[in-house]
């Protein structure tokens, strides 16, 4: 997927997709995001382990809220084989206080507020805004990516059954 040659909607408006998503099959791009202490945290640093990496526009929104607990209360039934990423746009600072107040402790929130690699490079940056859409990604042990699900409205939570069918497949 090329720059600009896919939409989302936002309460019903479109906007821009900017990136190169890979496809299903394809490795996953090797980006480096931040850890909530600031420190570089790169993707291929989850080999060796199935992951889901849920791509969000802001942590501090109801839809990205309730995505992120669910996905938190999954990963601890899935186990240590499973790796759950929350990424999105937000500072680190503000990505530790929310799982604090949360009590989120199986998902690892990353930020991409620096340069936005993530959004790029998975193709879900929304141009327009500079946030994130809200797309799951699942990746195999090896880094391949297996399944992609991208919500077509940002407002609304993506099917969670299916995204962990997808994971639990590869375990």
């Amino acid at each position: 997927m090329e720059v600009g040659d896919s939409t989302i909607t936002v309460d019903g408006n479109p906007f821009t997709l900017s990136g190169s998503r890979p496809r299903v099959g394809d490795p996953a791009p090797d980006v480096e995001l931040l850890g909530n202490d600031m420190s570089p945290v790169k993707l291929s640093s989850f080999r060796g382990k199935v992951c889901i990496i849920c791509s969000v526009g802001s942590l501090d929104t109801s839809v990205c809220d309730t995505e992120t607990r669910r996905f938190n209360e999954e990963a601890g039934r899935l186990g240590d084989s499973v790796a759950v990423l929350t990424v999105s746009m937000d500072l680190p600072f503000a990505q530790k206080r929310w799982c604090g107040a949360a009590g989120i402790n199986n998902v690892q929130t990353l930020s991409d507020h620096r340069k936005a690699a993530f959004g790029t490079a998975f193709g879900v940056l929304i141009e327009e805004l500079r946030l994130l859409a809200r797309v799951v990604f699942v990746m195999d042990r090896d880094g391949i990516v297996r399944y992609i699900q991208i919500v077509d409205e940002l407002t609304n939570e993506p099917d969670y059954e299916a995204a962990l069918k997808a994971a639990e497949e590869l375990l």
